[in-house]
């Protein structure tokens, strides 16, 4: 028995007539009966008995008929689940990740494509906001996630969190911060900034917002250098307001009053690739693992 051969005694069963049947099958009627014949021969049953306007089901064929339809249904489900699989073990999605992985909730975003997309090739690759951004531009990544705001029309942007900044200086610094005084803060040290960080984007702002010039020292990249410099007394730098009300809970560092600086965390991709149905899936379960 042979799926083309079940197709043709469903497709005989719904038209009742094999001249009918041939023409949609794009088969001869002398074609399309030895296939029937061939199959009533293998089942040792008739299927079909003639009528003055065709042919007709038997009493045999009309118990076997619906158990046809399925199995065709089910071929064409496994081949149209084999062509999914096909594309899959082509579908390469590469993301541009930061160097905060908690804060990406990467966790629950991997274990959904995983679970839609079991053949997926998933490439995090872990990097600086301002490569991110760049590799985004020249279409080296798929997509990534980016702090703060870009000027690129050939970008496209999902916003994904509001972000609050608060500048952080080193406990025994308490008699050096004027409060309510912003300007006191452009005659102390900062903590240098690498030039394509979230870091650096944002200090740069809030530098600009507040006309700051202060001078920099040493230089890092990562939030947990900045908390850690600071800490050990060498000079202000920004982080995250719960990590800053953290750190300062634990008596490691300063939070500045009245110094926030409110940025955003976006999903970011190719616009030309932004309707793209993988693009559109990673931002489904991007927001999904957001909620």
């Amino acid at each position: 028995m042979e799926l083309y051969q079940l197709r043709t005694f469903v497709t005989v069963a719904e038209h009742g007539n094999l001249t009918q049947a041939a023409e949609v099958l794009h088969l001869s009627q002398p074609a399309v009966t030895a296939q029937i014949k061939a199959l009533e021969e293998e089942f040792g049953l008739a299927l079909f008995e003639r009528i003055a306007v065709g042919v007709s089901l038997t009493r045999a064929g009309g118990e076997l008929i619906e158990e046809a339809r399925s199995l065709l249904n089910g071929a064409r489900q496994l081949r149209e689940m084999a062509q999914r699989l096909a594309g899959e073990t082509r579908s390469r999605l590469r993301i541009g990740i930061l160097l905060t992985p908690g804060l990406l909730r990467l966790g629950p975003l991997c274990q959904t494509l995983h679970e839609h997309h079991p053949l997926l090739d998933l490439q995090l690759r872990p990097g600086l906001s301002g490569d991110i951004l760049n590799l985004v531009r020249k279409k080296e990544l798929d997509a990534g996630f980016f702090i703060g705001r870009h000027p690129y029309s050939n970008v496209t942007g999902w916003p994904l969190a509001k972000l609050h900044y608060r500048v952080i200086a080193p406990p025994s610094w308490q008699e050096k911060i004027i409060k309510g005084d912003v300007k006191c803060l452009g005659r102390l040290p900062w903590i240098g900034t690498l030039p394509f960080s979230a870091q650096h984007a944002l200090q740069q702002e809030f530098w600009r917002k507040h006309n700051l010039r202060p001078k920099s020292v040493l230089e890092a990249g990562q939030e947990e250098d900045f908390l850690e410099l600071v800490s050990a007394g060498l000079g202000l730098a920004l982080a995250r307001e719960s990590t800053a009300c953290a750190m300062a809970a634990a008596g490691k560092v300063l939070v500045v009053e009245d110094a926030v600086l409110e940025t955003e965390l976006s999903l970011i991709t190719a616009s030309e690739s932004a309707d793209s149905r993988l693009i559109q899936e990673l931002h489904a379960a991007v927001i999904a693992a957001w909620q």
